[in-house]
This record gives structure tokens, C-alpha cells and sequence, in this order.
């Protein structure tokens, strides 16, 4: 894993590549919906990259003449963004636990996502107590507010 750093040479967290994203969380195509995390900062927050292309299978009903990412699967990038996060924090023994939504609220939809978008999806942990942890998401457009919401989670084994 490389370290980003920005113009200044600050540290900004770590740079996690698809492979070890596999390795983190137990999603997978069609429903692996961070391609990249891009920092990440453990216990704090992390910043996701899901790249939209014409090729996702649920653009050939939503909607055909117009594609448009379903806003659903915005939030759930941010959920897997926060997985990511979520098992940078506490290590090794988290890899491959299931992450099951608890609850989203002040979630907004500011500006439809399509085809040749690229999500960054900014994740911030608010709290946790044991194995439930609560965020703020947003996702951005070359800059561009296009999504928001609060969201828990709890953390479990699959067994």
C-alpha cells in the first residue's frame, strides 16, 4: 500500500488498490461498488472512487434512454467505503465481516450520477460503540455535491 501525500507533503492516509479492497470486504461484482479508496485515515475518515461506467448492468433498465446510477447504490458506495475504513481501524480480524445497514437518515440526492462519472465518496466516522458505528457520507462529481446521507452500521461474522 502506498502513501498519498498532497502538494505539501502532508501525509493524507493510505492509498488501498481493488485487490486489497477484495481482501477487506466480502463484496464482489455486480455489487462491489468502490473501485479504489484514496485515503484513508484509520479511526477517522476515508475517501472511496467508484468509477460509473455504461458497462453496469442495472443501466439496461435504469433507464435505457437516459442512464442514471441509482441513487441507492450511491449510499451503498459510501457503506462500502466505510467498510473499508471500518476494517482499517481495527485490523486484520475484521477482514471479510458483513456490514448490515441499521438505519440512513438526512439522505439528499442533489444531482443525477451517469456513464462516465467518477464517484468520490467521502466518508467520515462520527462514532462507534462496539460493534455498531455511525458516518457522514457525501459524494462528489468533479467537485459537485451529488449525494449525502448519515448512516449506522453493525459490524458482524458471517457465522
Amino acid at each position: 500500500m502506498d502513501t498519498a501525500n498532497n502538494d505539501q507533503g502532508t501525509d493524507l492516509g493510505k492509498v488501498i488498490d481493488i485487490s486489497r479492497i477484495i481482501q477487506m470486504i466480502p463484496h464482489r461484482y455486480p455489487f462491489l461498488m468502490v473501485d479504489r479508496v484514496v485515503q484513508v485515515v484509520a479511526n477517522e475518515s476515508a475517501v472511496g472512487i467508484k468509477n460509473v461506467t455504461i458497462n453496469e448492468p442495472f443501466f439496461q433498465g435504469h433507464f435505457p434512454s437516459r442512464p442514471v446510477f441509482p441513487g441507492v447504490l450511491i449510499i451503498e458506495s459510501m457503506a462500502q467505503t466505510a467498510a473499508v475504513l471500518v476494517v482499517e481501524t481495527l485490523g486484520e480480524s475484521a477482514e471479510g465481516k458483513l456490514v448490515y445497514f441499521m438505519s440512513v437518515e438526512n439522505c439528499r440526492f442533489r444531482k443525477p450520477v451517469g456513464p462516465g462519472d467518477q464517484l468520490m465518496i467521502h466518508v467520515f466516522k462520527e462514532r462507534s460503540r462496539g460493534n455498531v458505528w455511525k458516518f457522514r457520507g457525501e459524494a462528489k462529481v468533479d467537485g459537485v455535491l451529488v449525494a449525502e446521507a448519515t448512516y449506522a452500521a453493525m459490524i458482524l461474522d458471517e457465522k
